[in-house]
């Protein structure tokens, strides 16, 4: 069963496109006045919690207007899935930290050592340690998805994001769950929000397909997300990039950040970008 550790608690406590839309469902929040939540997400993207290496990626990964886009309001509950060693985290906090509340998951940090998750939740602790005031009080959730994982009371989260993460969960044949906790957590008019590497339309679909080259299909993706109960809402190309030919030795990984061929043909991946990434928005019913 998925729980928070003490430790946790302890360490947290001392610490934004446009898109088509359809109607919103009846019970959704009302949207915060765009030129309130603006100040505040400019404020938090030029705060002291992130770095000068996360900076940079903003030209790619558009967090202003992808949140934006999502209908981010200062006063929601939310919950971030996966979120890695913060990049996102470090946005979204300070935004909630006055009138709202941040919930992120993570693996255990006791858990392997060697583990890419372990190491990444144990990051995620320090860096909440390390600037509690720039953060405000976050709340962990560890979590197993290989087991049922609750993300909280039902219908307690007006919000759940995640990014670029999706492929992983399909990759490990483990979307299922997730999707089900996100649904059970979320409020009836409640926003799914999630960005992930798009394939070519005719792409594979198979999990090892996936999980090797990090790119899903976004009509199948779509189609995931519905079966387990959720609307699509609207879809944004904020974060679309026409350079990427989505056919890497490595996949998705051969691209900056990563660039897993190393120095190998360097200047022309990074000539491409990021990935071409797409960005959508649901709603629980």
């Amino acid at each position: 069963m998925n729980h928070r550790r003490p430790l946790f608690a302890l360490a947290l406590a001392s610490l934004q496109a446009c898109g088509s839309t359809t109607t919103p469902h009846p019970n959704a929040p009302a949207e915060q006045g765009p030129s309130t939540l603006d100040a505040k997400l400019r404020a938090s993207l030029a705060g002291s919690q992130r770095t000068e290496a996360e900076r940079a990626r903003d030209v790619y990964r558009h967090p202003r207007q992808t949140l934006e886009f999502f209908g981010l309001r200062d006063d929601m509950s939310v919950i971030e899935l996966a979120p890695g060693e913060g990049w996102y985290t470090a946005v979204i906090a300070p935004v909630l930290a006055e009138r709202g509340n941040l919930g992120v998951t993570t693996a255990d940090p006791n858990g392997p050592p060697e583990s890419e998750s372990t190491k990444n939740a144990n990051a995620l602790l320090a860096r909440f340690v390390s600037g509690p005031n720039a953060m405000g009080h976050v709340r962990t959730i560890v979590v197993d998805w290989r087991v049922d994982a609750l993300l909280g009371p039902a219908g307690s989260a007006d919000m759940v994001l995640t990014f670029r993460n999706a492929h992983n969960w399909l990759g490990g044949k483990i979307f299922d769950k997730v999707l089900a906790a996100t649904f059970k957590v979320l409020k009836s008019g409640g926003i799914l929000g999630l960005t992930d590497h798009r394939a070519e339309p005719a792409g594979p679909t198979d999990a090892k397909a996936i999980g090797d080259t990090g790119y899903v299909p976004e009509t199948y993706l779509i189609a995931q997300v519905e079966a387990a109960g959720f609307r699509l809402a609207a879809k944004s190309e904020i974060n679309a990039n026409a350079k990427d030919t989505k056919d890497y030795p490595k996949g998705v990984w051969t691209l900056p950040p990563t660039y897993a061929l190393g120095g190998l043909d360097r200047a022309k991946y990074t000539a491409i970008g990021e990935s071409d990434r797409m960005t959508l928005k649901f709603l629980r019913p």
